[in-house]
């Protein structure tokens, strides 16, 4: 047994040793306590950050996929219209891409493309040597069934003095050889119905490609059945140096004329200010970007000048009447045979294709104006010739047509 000291001894101990144990045993727990809030904390933020990655890395690679995709759909389209070709940074930034672009295909809408082209300068001189040219603009279905004497014409022509467009249908491809003047001269289209005001409007599509080379001065429309009546030195000369545009333009008091007219086109556009003409028009610069920024009569005619109306026969002849007809010669530089009646002019074959028959057209023996003087070099082109009349032409074109 212990004595009574001992005793006392124990128990003045006991209290200093629970109390250390006790210490010990709650430094450990808040020790546990702190590295499990501790890794929590990190947890949290560590998961925060990947969750932050992953959806990173997913949304990068949906926008590389959307990327990959549309380069992918823009190669296909100019790939589909024959014009793929690399844009090296220096040369679409460069003054030469943007006064002469050698490249045709665009993505540009209608409105776009008619803003760019409604573009002019007021600084009367050019930072670069502009030599006037003019831009042969064909509107056609599909093929060029007279490519080959067109190329004729263009023949050892200097490249600086013509420029060639081709308003097809979407989708369609012109199979000719990669060495032709018309190679890749085809301009982004739309559909076309006839009588519409879609014609109209492709018109003035292909104006505004036209206009988009600053070096076009002059702008005549073609179709696939016209030909050259003389060759291109005379027609270059005889346009450039012309001061008046070639758009026929007459009141017509018939059904046919005053009697497509919409009385609800009052007051913009009165009875008296109706005019009728050929389709197949020829215009300086100045009035073919006139024409492209057009919107006020140009939404009339879209709305009012419905089927039966026909809006390519009556759109541009009665604007130019409006505000330019100072600037126009009043007549068509294209010959066309009406003789036969209909809605539609004679058309020419084979049989009908002799060198009285091309004479005829160069000189019949009327006169018209050329810059105020009387002249009897009145057409530069005619239509309409069929397929079958290209053989029989190119048997001519050096005696006749001088090319």
């Amino acid at each position: 047994m212990r004595n009574k000291g001992e005793k006392n001894d124990l128990e003045s101990r006991l209290p200093v040793s629970v109390t250390r144990d006790s210490t010990v045993s709650l430094l450990k727990v808040l020790t546990t306590l702190i590295v499990f809030v501790v890794g929590v904390v990190i947890g949290l933020t560590s998961s925060s950050h990947i969750d932050r990655y992953f959806t990173f890395q997913a949304e990068q690679i949906i926008a590389n996929n959307a990327l990959a995709d549309t380069v992918s759909r823009a190669n296909n389209n100019n790939n589909n219209n024959g014009n793929c070709s690399v844009c090296e940074k220096e040369d679409c930034l460069s003054m030469e891409s943007f006064v002469r672009p050698k490249i045709l295909i665009h993505g540009m809408s209608d409105d776009e493309l008619f803003w760019r082209a409604s573009l002019e300068p007021y600084k009367e001189d050019f930072p670069f040597k502009r030599v006037p040219k003019v831009a042969f603009m064909f509107l056609t279905r599909g093929q060029l069934p007279l490519i080959p004497l067109w190329e004729r014409f263009f023949e050892g022509q200097d490249l600086n003095k013509y420029s060639i467009y081709v308003h097809a249908l979407p989708g369609y491809v012109l199979s000719i050889s990669n060495t032709s003047v018309f190679y890749k001269r085809q301009v982004p289209s739309q559909h076309v119905e006839w009588g519409s005001v879609t014609l109209v409007d492709a018109e003035r599509r292909l104006l505004a490609n036209a206009l988009l080379d600053f070096s076009n001065e002059r702008f005549v429309l073609l179709s696939e059945s016209c030909i050259p009546v003389y060759n291109f030195p005379t027609v270059y000369k005889y346009l450039i140096g012309s001061i008046h545009s070639f758009v026929e333009s007459y009141d017509d008091p018939s059904r046919y004329g005053r009697g497509r007219y919409n009385r609800r086109m009052k007051p913009d556009i009165k009875l008296s200010d109706w005019r009728k003409g050929s389709q197949w028009f020829e215009m300086n610069r100045t009035l073919a970007v006139r024409v492209v920024s057009d919107t006020k009569y140009y939404d009339i005619f879209r709305r009012l000048c419905t089927p039966a109306c026909y809006p390519d026969e009556h759109y541009i002849p009665t604007f130019i009447r409006l505000f330019y007809g100072p600037l126009n010669a009043n007549r068509t530089v294209t010959y066309v045979d009406w003789s036969l009646g209909g809605p539609h002019p004679a058309t020419f074959s084979a049989v009908n294709i002799t060198e009285g028959f091309l004479k005829s057209i160069r000189n019949n023996g009327t006169a018209c104006s050329y810059n105020y003087e009387k002249t009897h070099v009145c057409h530069l082109f005619a239509r309409k010739f069929e397929p079958s009349a290209l053989e029989p032409l190119l048997n001519l074109s050096s005696n006749v047509l001088e090319f």
